[in-house]
């Protein structure tokens, strides 16, 4: 129970930690085949006037992960004490969009953007729109994707 109605730092961090899952979970695909291996993933975040360094991290995609764009690259909600609408996400050829709100103690929008330019490349954007308490929080973030080898 919150005694006072403003955003904690706590609060903050779970916007940014739950935002991290979905690009975690979010690596690689394409409509006609991406490459199933190892893809590095470079993020960069603007919020609230503020861009972050870019920040990389890897992730090996298995053929089972690469067959399934939709499933691989959208978000799954995992809230406490909010509720999420189904997601709402359409594929059209290498164009991948998603977007999810969740309502409740934290109010979260997701809209996510993929462009699958390759088999070894991809762009995207996803836009974080958050509400607890009265206050907001917004972010964009910058993802870029690329194939570096096949997993070890």
């Amino acid at each position: 129970m919150f005694v006072r109605y403003r955003v904690t730092g706590a609060a903050v961090l779970w916007v940014f930690a739950l935002t991290a899952l979905f690009f975690v979970a979010a690596s690689a695909a394409f409509a006609d085949g991406i490459e199933p291996g190892l893809w590095k993933i470079t993020a960069l975040t603007k919020s609230e006037g503020t861009v972050s360094p870019p920040h990389e991290s890897a992730k090996c995609l298995t053929a089972d992960e690469t067959r399934d764009l939709a499933t691989t690259f959208s978000p799954i909600p995992r809230t406490i004490n909010s509720e999420c609408a189904p997601i709402e996400r359409t594929l059209d050829g290498a164009h991948l969009n998603w977007h999810l709100v969740c309502k409740g103690q934290l109010n979260v929008e997701l809209t996510g953007a993929f462009n699958f330019d390759s088999a070894h490349h991809y762009t995207a954007t996803v836009r974080t729109h958050a509400n607890m308490a009265g206050q907001t929080i917004d972010s964009l973030d910058l993802l870029e994707g690329q194939w570096m080898s096949a997993c070890q």
